[in-house]
């Protein structure tokens, strides 16, 4: 029986276009390459796709990114025509799949937390708050929060999954996107919606809660992967040709 091949998520797609546009185009070693925004609009994709397969590109050492500069070749015309699986999953589709899942899983939480459930999401918050204060990143804190709202529907199969989301985080390209973009501004807000998360549990309302978390879990993917250019530049006037 033959094995079926695993899809090739649409971040890998997208990198190894440019990867063969570099080879087809003979770029050496040191070229730059057009800004984000001018590639993604040169290769007809979105933004958070193109900005996940030059993180995957950048990792395999093909491409570097120097902020404030731009993005440029590290290698002759790459040996591999074809980006790795290794990296993990698109830290885009990660955060509409959270969306989904946890968007379902509090509005089930808030028509029936406890005060206990309660108590404990407001120390956790305070700890996030004092983690953010001192410098720290508050990943543990993040965690706790959510899988404690996860809790709280008495779904363990829900926990799990929500749990195994979260562990995707620590892949390659989206642990390189929270390096870049997740500085103490990004937790400062994510705090705020956390905090409006929790408001709208401790007034039992399903829907405000529901409404909350996929605005902080959208507001969360677009700091990742839409805010600021990733390679700090503006967009070229006159877009190099990289079809």
């Amino acid at each position: 029986m033959s094995k079926i091949e695993e899809p090739r998520r649409l971040y890998q797609q997208v990198a190894d276009k440019i990867r063969l546009s570099i080879g087809a185009k003979g770029l050496k070693n040191g070229a730059r390459l057009p800004s984000e925004r001018d590639l993604a609009q040169e290769l007809g994709v979105s933004r958070p796709s193109l900005r996940e397969a030059l993180i995957a590109l950048e990792i395999e050492g093909t491409v570097e990114i120097r902020g404030g500069s731009g993005i440029y070749l590290t290698a002759d015309a790459p040996k591999n025509t074809q980006t790795s699986s290794i990296y993990g999953e698109s830290p885009s589709e990660l955060m509409q799949a959270r969306s989904m899942v946890e968007g379902s899983a509090v509005l089930v939480a808030a028509g029936r937390i406890t005060e206990e459930a309660l108590a404990d999401l407001q120390r956790i918050l305070s700890e996030m708050a004092e983690a953010i204060a001192a410098g720290n990143v508050p990943l543990e804190q993040d965690k706790a929060f959510h899988l404690r709202i996860a809790s709280e529907t008495g779904n363990s199969v829900i926990e799990k999954i929500i749990a195994g989301l979260f562990e995707e985080r620590h892949n390659p390209i989206a642990k390189r996107l929270q390096d870049r973009f997740g500085g103490g501004k990004s937790w400062a807000l994510a705090l705020q919606e956390h905090q409006a998360i929790f408001d709208a549990l401790s007034a039992r309302d399903p829907l405000l809660a529901q409404a909350e978390m996929h605005r902080h879990l959208d507001a969360s993917r677009r700091r990742w992967l839409e805010t600021k250019a990733l390679d700090g530049r503006a967009a070229a006037k006159s877009p190099p040709n990289f079809s």
